[in-house]
This record gives structure tokens, sequence and C-alpha cells, in this order.
């Protein structure tokens, strides 16, 4: 019975190892370019399909169908879903990593867009306010996206 019981514990253990939670289509850890190898893609090419570890920095508040992300270059990134077919969790996944997988683009991202984004990040409307210009970003559309526990 005491080794019943002990066989018991060890796979409760195990259930509650921490696993990475996945969203959109299924990808994995392989492939992973890095920001050297980013940046000379994108010299070379106006968008490209890629994979890539960042940090998650905040996600929308509203419904979790965005996130921004920290590269390991330091620069930041917008990340939406393709088609808007999936979301992320809107709580406890600031300063987790996150694999994606999808299409990355220097973009131009407009004033409305840029304010609807602090809007759902939850920005005071002073602080919404002082956006009057649009910004010259990197913008990433996921088809897959690993969160890791």
């Amino acid at each position: 019975m005491k080794v019943l019981c002990f066989l018991m514990l060890l796979i409760l253990c195990g259930c509650s190892q921490h696993k990475d939670s996945f969203y959109g289509e299924k990808i994995d850890h392989a492939d992973l370019i890095s920001s050297t190898e980013l940046n000379e893609i994108l010299n070379e090419n106006s968008e490209a399909q890629v994979k890539l570890e960042a940090e998650i920095l905040t996600t929308c508040k509203m419904k979790g169908c965005w996130m921004t992300v920290k590269l390991d270059n330091g620069d930041e990134m917008r990340v939406t879903f393709k088609d808007y077919g999936f979301f992320v969790p809107k709580d406890s996944v600031d300063g987790k990593k996150t694999i994606i997988a999808g299409t990355i683009k220097k973009d131009v991202t407009d004033v409305e867009a840029l304010k609807h984004f602090a809007q759902d990040s939850g920005e005071t409307p002073e602080e919404i306010a002082k956006i009057v210009e649009p910004k010259k970003e990197l913008t990433f559309i996921a088809t897959g996206v690993i969160i890791e526990d």
C-alpha cells in the first residue's frame, strides 16, 4: 500500500511539471533564428517567414489579440495573430519566453492603430492623446505561438 501511494505521488508530481502552452498552428523549438540572422534577412527582404524566440512584454488586456515582445537584441515588436484566428492569455504571461512562427516585416503603424493598441493595453487618455505620429516598426503576424512555462 505504501508503495502504491508513493507511486501515485510520483505520478501526480510529474503531472504538475511545467508544460509549454501552444496557440494557433502547432510549432516546435527547432530552427529558431537569431536577431543577427533576422537583421540580415530583413536587409534583403521587406518581409520573411521566420521562427524566433522573444520575451513577452505585454499582451492585449481586452482579448489577448496581440502581444508586444522584446527580441534578444533589445528591439521591441508587436505580434498579432493570423486572421484573428487565435488569442493568447491576457494575464500572467508578461516576462515569459515565447516562440513565434509567422511573417515579419518592416511596417508603418498609423496613428489610429497605435491609439487602439494603447487603449487595449490600458493606457490613460492622456497617454493616448500624445500619440500623434505614425510609427515605423517591425510587425509580426504569427501563425503559431508557444508560451514557455
